[in-house]
């Protein structure tokens, strides 16, 4: 029986509005929902007075103004960024070019593929480069409040969260969503990483947990060791498929997604690759050339 996933659906917001949601945070949502934005993406205003931005967003009409209007007689001193994708990243140099801020993110670049590039999500700000780059415990403060960098990838390469100290909090981008497990696709995402990454948010005992996406996680503990259950008991699934004697990653979802919408099972196969990459990793498994969507698999002697 696969893992129960306590997921957290429900929201209350207006699109485009800030509302505060802690002593500390306010929260504008996006219009941009989708598949793998949920509602939309979720912008975090920290701070009053001099205040930073966290992933800021799409560049879509009506948006920049929004967070304009939002921090209206506010300094907006810093503007994180999680990672480079379309629906986090677009909207950080323009709000820079209007405020004055900087913008801070990891400088680590993408992983090249070797087989395939599919993009399962609204894909790669490929424009996007920070002012300032980011390491992992490096902390920045303002007017009541301090940001540490907490570096989580798995996600994409470059993924960064960031701990808001003040609040016990973690504003998790990608790495980890209340409403949906994350996509993990190769070759920018790695499944090692990012159980890595799971164990790393679980063992820092953050009370609450702010996704870009959806609502906040606050049960953090047995929530994200839920998360890290269920990508163990998939990897356990695809090995007793090789057991079977399949060797097609195409034919191993066939049957694990029996159940899932055909129109889904290309997004499975990438999701059973990054963990046939690591099962590779771990000597477990081998493969006839590098590990891709197309190639063949067997258990190691």
């Amino acid at each position: 029986m696969a893992a129960k996933i306590p997921f957290v659906r429900e929201m209350a917001f207006d699109y485009e509005q800030a509302q505060a949601v802690s002593p500390l945070i306010r929260l504008l949502v996006a219009n941009n929902p989708g598949p793998f934005t949920y509602f939309g993406t979720g912008v975090y205003i920290v701070g009053r007075g001099d205040v930073a931005v966290i992933d800021p967003g799409p560049d879509t009409p009506g948006h920049l103004d929004a967070l304009l209007r939002a921090v209206e007689g506010e300094r907006v001193t810093h503007i994180f960024v999680t990672h480079r994708h379309m629906d986090h990243s677009p909207a950080a140099h323009p709000l820079a070019a209007r405020t004055g801020a900087r913008v801070y993110a990891s400088m680590l670049p993408p992983r090249p593929s070797e087989c395939d590039d599919l993009r399962l999500e609204a894909g790669d700000d490929r424009l996007f480069q920070p002012d300032v780059d980011v390491q992992d415990g490096e902390r920045f403060s303002g007017s009541g409040w301090t940001i540490e960098a907490v570096f989580t990838p798995g996600h994409t390469a470059n993924h960064m969260a960031f701990a808001l100290l003040e609040e016990n909090a973690l504003f998790p981008g990608d790495h980890i969503m209340g409403w949906s497990t994350t996509v993990i696709g190769p070759p920018d995402g790695n499944m090692t990483d990012y159980l890595r990454s799971l164990e790393k948010v679980r063992d820092r005992g953050y009370a609450t947990l702010w996704p870009t996406h959806g609502p906040p996680v606050r049960e953090v503990v047995p929530f994200v060791e839920a998360f890290i259950e269920h990508r163990l008991e998939r990897e356990a699934q695809i090995v007793v498929q090789l057991q079977a004697g399949l060797h097609a990653i195409k034919d191993m979802v066939s049957v694990i997604y029996a159940d899932v919408d055909k129109r889904l099972h290309p997004a499975a196969c990438h999701s059973v690759l990054a963990h046939m990459i690591r099962l590779v990793e771990l000597g477990r498994v081998v493969c006839d050339g590098p590990p891709c969507v197309d190639s063949e698999y067997w258990l190691a002697d």
